[in-house]
């Protein structure tokens, strides 16, 4: 059965590993290759965009994919949406596995939004010493608030960092412990965090931190899921590809895709 599997995170990393090495399946991940040195999964794969909804198509044609799973970032909204109206017009079955969206807890001082420009507006008029963990594509909504100082933490330089007038750049890679964040927190004397609901466990430290330190969160709520069966776990992804390996085992040859 040949699986595409549109990845990147954790989640994507995850699920290729535990099927890596499986013969009854091919597999292959594809990177968004917005990070230049992508950690190489355990399975083949693929980096770049496909060009649109009719790209992804050929490639799903070409590739005789039988199946897909966008294990894509929750804020992944355009590949997302691509995916979903590709599998669609194809009739290829569309699965999606994402993290569980974080939650507020006792303690936790979150300010909701919707979208970024909300996020923009949220820490208010004052100067105040911002902590921005929302990735570098959309920074530069950001050079609208100029009375605030930005700590920006991505994994490699955003080409947007120069619009904002005061910040700090820190290039690193997480995973973080919650004692690492409370350190640089504490350093950069931070008064707002402002980060996407991306959920899971593997960037949560700094809600933590933020909660231990009284530290205001802005929280840029997920867009709703563009379609397919969602899960978060891999054993039930497992569980949804084993149950469409065993519908395609029973069609003719002649009439899978090709």
């Amino acid at each position: 059965m040949r699986l595409l599997i549109l990845g990147g995170t954790t989640e994507a990393s995850a699920l290729a590993r535990r099927i890596a090495g499986r013969r009854d399946l091919q597999p292959i991940l594809s990177f968004a290759g917005r990070t230049r040195n992508p950690v190489p999964p355990a399975i083949p794969y693929r980096v770049g965009g496909f060009g649109g909804v009719e790209g992804l198509k050929a490639f799903l044609i070409d590739q005789r994919i039988e199946a897909v799973i966008d294990a894509t970032h929750p804020f992944a909204v355009q590949m997302s949406r691509n995916s979903a109206a590709a599998c669609g017009d194809l009739a290829v079955p569309l699965a999606v596995f994402t993290r569980p969206a974080w939650r507020p807890i006792d303690g936790d001082r979150w300010v909701c939004v919707p979208d970024m420009e909300a996020a923009v507006r949220a820490p208010g008029d004052s100067p105040r010493r911002v902590f921005l963990t929302i990735g570098g594509l959309q920074l530069g909504a950001f050079a609208a608030a100029p009375q605030h100082h930005f700590i920006v933490r991505t994994i490699e330089r955003p080409d947007a960092i120069g619009l904002l007038p005061s910040h700090r750049l820190i290039l690193a890679r997480g995973p973080f412990s919650v004692e690492q964040e409370i350190s640089l927190m504490r350093a950069e004397r931070v008064e707002v965090l402002i980060t996407k609901n991306s959920g899971g466990s593997a960037t949560e430290a700094k809600i933590a931190a933020a909660r231990s330190l009284g530290i205001e969160v802005v929280m840029i709520e997920r867009p709703a899921s563009c379609g397919g069966p969602s899960f978060d776990a891999v054993d039930a992804v497992l569980n949804w590809i084993e149950g469409h390996r065993r519908t395609r085992s029973t069609i003719p040859a002649e009439e899978r895709p090709a």
